[in-house]
């Protein structure tokens, strides 16, 4: 018998205090996203990692086009054989998704030979597309990015608000129409190498050792790192919170001086980027430093500078070496399939993909929206900068045009911050599933991307907390062994509370925690596949990483020394409580 978990916690009419929508102000290609009705407690839902914070109202408008439109446009183009994409619903300020499987034998047949018809000519054309379209979402930025905010008068700041909106939208468009082609000719390579008798779990270990935008900008971040060792900043760094670094180097002078000139040169080119996916509500470095800082300071807690290099090139070795391993293990005639095979997800990689498109899409495209919003702000003299982030669409076009005064929304907008506020504290208790739990999911995205197996089903509907000797397991996403000391995060915004050595164990990893990698022991998340961020980044980096542990957030905590076997797949608490600041081995 399923286990059922009640919604009725978060059935509601209401988004936010004050906002009712009626549906139809944005437009969906199957399903809208909403909150929860009594419905859907009998589909299985589960809790979203790309939003951890929880979502301002101005912020919900990219589940509306980018989570919701973007996933279910590329599923019907495409199409996807089982899933018309994905659907969302809220619960206070923050997101559980579910698929939208398509049920009718007939249809999943019939979509199925439309998607073998389409595969081909894509996998051909991949690199060219690619290019084609990050020369359009670069032209949408360059455009953004010559508005001046300030002299621009609120119609203009109106219009540069509904441009960026749709810049966004047509951006993850973009994101899901490559996502999907590429993510189902490396389920179909995985499925041979399984029918070859190779273990499935060496797929991202074929493929990864390629460099990257964001392995890039982590580099550049350990060359500012290993300037300020030079300069003998790092008594500076380490005596120093990460909010006061810019206030205390501007302050310092001298070396410090020169370093921050070499750091505002950094940003420049790599600042463009939020701590987030594609949230409105998240400032860029060049915005707010503080997050980037953070990291360099955790890298100068080490003994030693990360050789990034070093790690590229340990990367490619054991790519060749298990690529020569698994083909001595075939027929000739399975070694003409398995490269034919290897050769197709080699020229369009998923892996090297997912990092590049987060450059790209994930962690910049919400700016421009941002930017237009605070210029709002500032032009109906709102009490704080970010206020226009606590509304609507619908309201916040409405102060733009001039059809309602800000002043009009001023009570509500603080009412709101409260909401956020309290939704934002809630976050690490709840729940991780909602609704109908399964006891098997077959949808190869669940699996593969969210980590959505066996191991995270059982260990979502059996959490207790961790005592001596718990083992969790999960998906075994890049190998090695280590222990340490576990670091506990929420979100990016506390990745300056790592340090060196340290297992850092989150709901979920994205590319803006990157740079965390090459200072920690191991990684370990309640969710993620094989193709998640964090097993891939895990594999590139050396960092032994297990994935879909389900409830590591509930039941590590902070100052727990935690084993790691990112070959087998499990974290076990070797001691609870001990102290922090323990380092990895």
């Amino acid at each position: 018998m399923s286990l059922v978990i009640p919604v009725d916690e978060y059935a509601t009419d209401e988004w936010y205090p004050g906002f009712t929508p009626a549906f139809g102000h944005a437009p969906f290609v199957v399903e809208p996203f909403r909150t929860f009705s009594e419905e859907d407690e009998r589909r299985f839902w589960f809790l979203d990692f790309h939003c951890p914070r929880g979502l301002t109202p101005l912020g919900t408008a990219w589940l509306e086009d980018c989570y919701s439109w973007g996933t279910q446009l590329a599923a019907e183009q495409m199409p996807l054989p089982h899933s018309r994409g994905i659907t969302q619903r809220m619960a206070g300020t923050h997101v559980y998704v579910a698929a939208i499987p398509v049920e009718s034998r007939y249809e999943i047949e019939a979509r199925s030979v439309r998607m073998r018809s389409h595969l081909p000519g894509f996998l051909q054309d991949f690199k060219a597309l690619w290019n084609r379209r990050v020369a359009e979402i670069d032209a949408g930025w360059r455009y953004f990015q010559g508005i001046d905010v300030e002299r621009s008068s609120l119609s203009e700041l109106g219009t540069m608000l509904a441009e960026a909106r749709r810049y966004a939208q047509r951006a993850f468009e973009i994101h899901f129409e490559m996502m999907y082609p590429l993510l189902a000719n490396h389920l179909g390579f995985t499925g041979m190498c399984t029918e070859l008798g190779l273990d499935p779990h060496e797929v991202g270990t074929f493929l990864q050792g390629h460099d990257t935008k964001i392995m890039e900008t982590d580099r550049e971040l350990g060359r500012l790192a290993a300037a300020a060792r030079d300069a003998g900043l790092g008594p500076l760094f380490a005596a120093t919170e990460p909010e006061r670094l810019a206030g205390t180097l501007a302050a310092e002078g001298g070396a410090a001086t020169a370093w921050t000139s070499r750091f505002r040169d950094f940003l420049d080119v790599y600042g463009h980027r939020i701590e987030g996916v594609c949230d409105v509500a998240l400032p860029s470095w060049i915005e707010e430093p503080a997050p980037v800082l953070g990291m360099v300071r955790t890298l100068l807690l080490k003994d030693t500078d990360h050789d990034f290099e070093a790690a590229l090139r340990r990367a490619r070795v054991e790519r060749e070496t298990a690529i020569d391993a698994a083909r001595s293990r075939l027929t000739r005639r399975e070694q003409e399939a398995f490269d034919a095979g290897l050769a197709s997800v080699q020229a369009a990689n998923f892996l090297r993909w997912q990092d590049d498109h987060s450059h790209y899409i994930d962690l910049r495209v919400s700016l421009p929206m941002r930017r237009a919003a605070l210029g709002i702000a500032e032009k109906t003299g709102a009490d704080r900068p970010d206020d226009t982030l606590f509304l609507f669409w619908p309201e916040l076009d409405a102060v733009a045009s001039g059809e309602r005064a800000y002043g009009e929304f001023r009570s509500i907008v603080e009412v709101r911050r409260q909401y956020f506020a309290h939704w934002h504290e809630r976050r690490a208790s709840m729940p991780k599933v909602l609704g109908t739990v399964p006891e098997t999911v077959e949808d190869p995205i669940l699996t593969e991307i969210f980590g959505l197996d066996e191991h995270f089903l059982r260990a979502v509907t059996a959490a207790t907390r961790a005592g001596d000797g718990t083992t969790l397991t999960g998906v075994p996403a890049a190998k090695g062994r280590a222990t340490g000391v576990a670091r506990v995060l929420n979100d990016a915004g506390d990745l300056h509370r790592l340090r060196p050595g340290e297992v850092l164990v989150c709901e979920s990893t994205s590319p803006h925690w990157t740079p965390a990698f090459a200072a920690i022991a191991a990684c370990v998340c309640d969710s993620g596949g094989m193709l998640s961020h964090a097993a891939i980044v895990g594999r590139e980096y050396g960092v032994p990483t297990v994935t879909a542990c389900g409830v590591a957030t509930v039941l590590v905590e902070d100052g727990d020394q935690v084993e790691v076997d990112g070959g087998r797949g499990t974290v076990t608490v070797v001691r609870v409580g001990a102290p922090a600041g323990g380092s990895g081995s």
